[in-house]
């Protein structure tokens, strides 16, 4: 599985949307991969393991945070960023 990089999800034009796991807050927000990528530069690291040790929530500072990835709707599923970390499936 190729590894994602901050600057290979703005390529993809990928969504990338963090969520707090605590059952009092649930907030949701969706990542400026942008800024991310100009704090940490454009070849680092973005799967769900290097991301989430990263955030804490922004509403409860809960640091029990995950990711959700969002293919380009527009982009056809086999050239997609998520179908070639998927090995093209």
């Amino acid at each position: 599985m190729a590894a994602w990089t901050l600057q290979s999800l703005i390529d993809a034009r990928m969504t990338v949307t963090a969520y707090c796991h605590r059952t009092s807050c649930h907030h949701s927000q969706v990542l400026d991969l942008g800024k991310l990528r100009d704090r940490f530069g454009p070849d680092a690291p973005a799967m769900a393991d290097d991301l989430t040790p990263k955030f804490k929530c922004a509403r409860c500072g809960g640091k029990a945070v995950g990711v959700i990835y969002t293919p380009d709707s527009t982009t056809p599923i086999e050239r997609s960023a998520y179908a070639q970390a998927k090995g093209g499936r």
